[in-house]
């Protein structure tokens, strides 16, 4: 059966392949904005091939993630991110006051007042006796199977701790201490984001602090988006240099096609009219030539030589003409004399011989009278 017979017994079939393709479309269209269809590479080439792989990809999207993952595994992996966010949040605020800590130890070295070398003596003691608790603590799964450190239990080092109520005092100066270095942090931060706050007063720099965290997380979520978006832009354009050459190859197909059947058809057009006017253009070259030649011809000769060679044209035309007639007239005569037959002849040599007898004595008789 023909295509055309295919179509009438199944009218139906165009219209679902259509109605396929433009899902297709949609779901491309889906997958370059980033939705909800699994990492794939696809075309309108691929799902015109394929009709049944766009029910396919919609089932997909009901059980799996624009990741690929599946919607449980998506949910616990997501919950496991919050959960790391958490403890990374808590850990980063530890670390942030062992750094500040680590800086303000660092400063004990430096001119200081008796009472600030004093609260920084005390605080180095503490983080040193907390840092050798913490290697000496083995924790209860190795207890008992692996040796302490140079022999030395967590209680042995207690003793170096100083005394309680410098520990007491050092604790109540702490809280202002990180609050003051926190703030200095601060404010180098705001330095660095808003260089025009350095000219500003106390308050008004305050008065930014507390707006800081939250321009700051603003500024990060625009880069977040802003790399989101690159990276979009990214796939997009790789599957453009994708297309690209596709494209290319369509586009080549197209021109091909376009120049066989039109240019190929319009060609013996062409020819005719190519031919018509190189025969133009031959006219004109010879009546060109035919000018030049007149125009020598008139520049060679005068009116009175052409008088002249008038004149000598009908005399000699005039000459040929009586020629003509007197060759006519000899060849009627020859062709009257020719239906005699042969006896003709004859007599006509006879005749030459007497004439030839004749004139043989008369120049005889003619020189004996001249003697």
């Amino acid at each position: 059966m023909c295509t055309k017979d295919v179509q009438l017994v199944f009218p139906g079939a165009e219209l679902m392949a259509s109605a396929s393709r433009i899902v297709g479309a949609q779901l491309l269209q889906q997958q370059g904005c980033g939705s909800c269809l699994p990492p794939c590479s696809l075309n309108d080439e691929d799902l015109a091939a394929y009709p049944g792989l766009v029910n396919l990809l919609m089932g997909l999207t009901n059980h799996m993630d624009s990741s690929g993952l599946s919607i449980n595994l998506a949910q616990q992996m997501e919950e496991a991110r919050k959960e790391l966010r958490l403890c990374r949040a808590n850990w980063l605020k530890w670390e942030v006051v062992h750094r500040l800590l680590q800086e303000a130890l660092r400063d004990l070295g430096t001119g200081l007042a008796p009472r600030d070398r004093k609260f920084l003596e005390v605080l180095e003691q503490q983080v040193v006796v907390a840092e050798l608790k913490r290697m000496l603590d083995l924790g209860p799964s190795l207890q008992g199977t692996q040796p302490s450190l140079l022999g030395l239990e967590s209680s042995d080092v207690l003793e170096l701790l100083p005394p309680n109520q410098e520990v007491e005092q050092m604790r109540k100066s702490l809280p202002m201490e990180l609050e003051k270095r926190l703030k200095s942090k601060c404010l180098s931060v705001l330095s660095y984001y808003r260089p025009e706050s350095d000219g500003a007063g106390e308050i008004a720099r305050t008065a930014m602090l507390g707006t800081l965290a939250e321009s700051l997380a603003a500024e990060k979520q625009r880069l977040q988006e802003a790399h989101a978006r690159h990276q979009e832009l990214v796939g997009l354009l790789e599957q453009q240099k994708t297309a690209y050459p596709q494209v290319l190859l369509r586009c080549l197909a197209i021109l091909k096609r376009l120049a066989r059947e039109h240019r190929l058809g319009a060609q013996s057009e062409l020819d005719r009219l190519n031919t018509q006017y190189l025969e133009i253009k031959c006219s004109a070259m010879f009546l060109k030539i035919r000018l030049e030649e007149l125009n020598i011809l008139l520049e060679t000769y005068t009116p009175e030589k052409v008088d002249v060679h008038r004149t000598m044209r009908d005399t000699l035309q005039a000459a040929v003409s009586q020629e003509e007639q007197q060759l006519a007239t000899s060849c009627k005569i020859l062709s009257n004399y020719e239906t005699l037959g042969p006896e003709f002849e004859e007599l006509v040599k006879e005749y030459a011989r007497l004439q030839a007898i004749i004139e043989n004595r008369r120049w005889v008789l003619t020189e004996f009278n001249k003697d």
